[in-house]
């Protein structure tokens, strides 16, 4: 064997190594995070970085709107501290929406890598918490200053030392204090784990810098993610995605623009921003088109910023995609999560063969709490104080070949937060939770089914839910090629009595709330039997 092809072996090892490194950081915040929707759900992600904050490898564990936000979320902490004004032991913080994940119950968490005195590398990592103060979780905020407390770009440790005033601010502005602050040590905790692993690599292999091995990462993902969009055919194609919105409904409109070996999203005449909070910053948009887009045209190379870097969006300042401060954004993933089915819309029409139906999309963020400050004190005297969250989850489209997966949070990829933890921190009860059978688009192949799920309350006392993320209830995901679309999502009182919108429900002693989560699109004609019925 030749030394050159030596070298390229080694290089393809050390580049599995540092995934392993980053896949470590991320079990390392899993296991230790106290949230339930990190430590459950993994609503989290993990991710190593060059010294130009360019994102070398990512853990598997995460979210693409976690991964691909914090993409360009280091660059924004580089901005402000070099990392020639960093030094062993710092560790920096955000959740600034527009320069990390998109709300602010993203806390986004930077840590400079040393080997003895000298900057080799970043880790950042970043997960969803609780509670940030506020209104809570919900969009009916009008501002961002309504929905909690706002952290720009600070010290969270420095050489060593954790800052207890920022933490002594985050914890008195937050409902779930021992919560938050947990998960913010996670994080710190997390990045020290992938510093160590990092070290510890760079000494066995005899490295005494990551460049040449972050240059060859990029450059070859970049060349195959090129290659990849060369080999489609140039054209301009269009597809509008359709909303309910919160006092309006929404449209997407979305153009798909392929030129060489360069692919573009533009998003120009979408809807303007709404007045309440389920706007989708830019980077979280941004996000979740290039998840679409790489799923189809180039799934085979790896997420780094080599591959990403060669998806390009245009949207205009002020739209639904695109708000601008002091929107509200709190529940901005009813519109970012369901960006890829408007890219898939588009990329149907040059890959027929690749594409599925319409997902259920946005996950149905169950954000659950006691009604005080909601109900009359009589009602609610003697009864328990709680905050707690759970998800509920609809069904995948119909895919050439398979039918859609049912009951799985695509394109977020989180899972679910078992019932028992959720009732174990609240007098909450789950009455139900099962499959909807039936909720899937018919088709040739018929798209996933959607949950019906259950709830109250185990006190005599009301209990109020927070619909912010709800949608597709009155836009169902659309069937593709003949088929089908999906039921659509229904939310109702035990009693039978049906509950609207995107507001704050406040569900009465005695009664229940029953949620029913869309299912996606059939693909393909549906056989005569599925019509029959």
């Amino acid at each position: 064997m030749t030394h050159g092809a030596l070298a390229e072996i080694q290089t393809q090892v050390m580049w599995n190594r540092l995934i392993s490194v980053v896949e470590e950081q991320a079990q390392s915040l899993l296991r230790t995070a106290f949230g339930s929707v990190a430590r459950e759900a993994g609503d989290l992600s993990a991710g190593v970085y060059d010294l130009s904050g360019n994102m070398l490898a990512q853990a598997v564990t995460g979210t693409p709107g976690h991964v691909n936000t914090m993409a360009g979320a280091v660059a924004h902490f580089l901005e402000r501290f070099p990392v020639d004004t960093l030094s062993p032991g710092d560790v920096l913080v955000t959740n600034d929406p527009w320069m990390g994940t998109g709300h602010l119950f993203d806390f986004v968490v930077v840590t400079p890598a040393f080997d003895g005195d000298r900057a080799v590398g970043l880790f950042a990592s970043t997960c969803h918490v609780i509670d940030v103060g506020g209104i809570g979780f919900s969009a009916n905020a009008n501002s961002v200053f309504e929905e909690g407390t706002w952290i720009p770009h600070l010290y969270l440790r420095r050489a060593g030392v954790l800052n207890e005033d920022l933490l002594s601010i985050v914890c008195a502005n937050t409902r779930n204090p021992v919560e938050v602050r947990g998960d913010l040590m996670s994080l710190v905790s997390a990045n020290d784990t992938g510093v160590n692993r990092l070290i510890d690599m760079m000494t066995e292999f005899g490295l005494s810098s990551l460049q040449p091995l972050a240059d060859h990462i990029l450059q070859t993902s970049r060349a195959a993610t090129r290659q990849a969009i060369a080999d489609l055919p140039d054209g301009c194609f269009d597809y509008d995605l359709n909303l309910d919105g919160y006092e309006s409904p929404i449209t997407v409109k979305t153009r798909l623009t392929i030129a060489g070996d360069t692919a573009t999203i533009d998003f120009s005449g979408s809807s303007p921003a709404s007045n309440y909070g389920i706007n989708s910053p830019r980077t979280y948009s941004h996000a979740y088109v290039v998840f679409g887009l790489k799923a189809v045209i180039a799934p085979h190379v790896p997420n780094n910023a080599g591959s990403l870097g060669c998806f390009e969006l245009i949207s205009e300042p002020g739209t639904c995609v695109d708000p601008l401060p002091p929107s509200p954004v709190t529940a901005r993933h009813v519109i970012g999560q369901m960006l890829p089915d408007a890219v898939f819309g588009c990329l149907a029409q040059v890959l027929p063969d690749r594409v599925q139906a319409e997902s259920a999309g946005s996950i149905w963020v169950l954000a659950l709490a006691s009604a005080h400050g909601r109900a009359s004190p009589d009602s609610l005297a003697g009864t328990t104080r709680f905050n707690v969250m759970n998800v509920g989850i609809g069904g995948v489209g119909g895919r050439p070949g398979k039918n859609g997966l049912s009951a799985i949070a695509f394109p977020s990829g989180v899972g679910s937060i078992p019932l028992e933890i959720t009732e174990s921190q609240s007098p909450l009860w789950f009455r139900r939770k099962a499959l909807l059978r039936g909720s899937g688009g018919c088709g040739q192949w018929r798209g996933g089914d959607g949950q019906v799920i259950e709830i109250a309350n185990r006190e005599p006392a009301p209990f109020t839910v927070s619909a912010a993320t709800f949608d597709r209830m009155q836009h169902p995901a659309r069937g593709r090629a003949g088929g089908e679309a999906g039921a659509p999502g229904r939310v109702s009182l035990g009693s039978g009595a049906v509950l609207q919108g995107k507001g704050i429900h406040v569900i009465p002693e005695d009664d229940s709330m029953v949620v029913e989560l869309p299912g996606g699109g059939g693909f393909g004609p549906p056989p005569k039997a599925d019509i029959a019925e």
